[in-house]
């Protein structure tokens, strides 16, 4: 699945993929227990392919980060929590991306980005790689 069709809806926790859109919002699946809601168009929903984080010289797709968390933990797991303190948090997000702005990426954006990163490794989800060949490919 690509990036495109996995949601993250404010107010709610974990993932969403994206089902079907309707006149009013849309249809989402929760990652985390597979039940369907529906989403209006009143909340803040952001599609992980359009999110990026911030580095000194340049805005590094989310594709590419969960890729380079990938090659890090050999596709496992990660090997720290979303729920350690902030100075763990900070100190593996450099392991992963030594050059990301500490000045605008903020603690609770690494928390998420790993706890998004363990749901897609988790649901078999971060095959990427795969998808672009085939693309480039066409």
């Amino acid at each position: 699945m690509e990036l495109e069709k996995i949601l993250s809806i404010s107010g709610k926790s974990g993932l969403y993929k994206l089902v079907a859109q309707t006149r009013g919002g849309v249809i989402a699946q929760s990652l985390l227990d597979g039940r369907k809601m529906s989403v209006g168009i009143q909340q803040n929903v952001s599609v992980l392919s359009e999110i990026a984080i911030y580095t000194l010289t340049e805005e590094k797709p989310l594709r590419e980060v969960f890729q380079l968390i990938k090659e890090k933990e050999k596709g496992q797991p990660t090997s720290i929590s979303h729920k350690e303190p902030k100075d763990k948090l900070e100190e593996y997000f450099f392991e992963v991306l030594p050059d990301y702005d500490e000045d605008r990426v903020y603690a609770s954006d690494i928390k998420k980005v790993v706890q998004w990163y363990n749901t897609l490794q988790k649901n078999d989800l971060l095959n990427f790689e795969e998808k672009e060949n085939i693309e480039e490919e066409e």
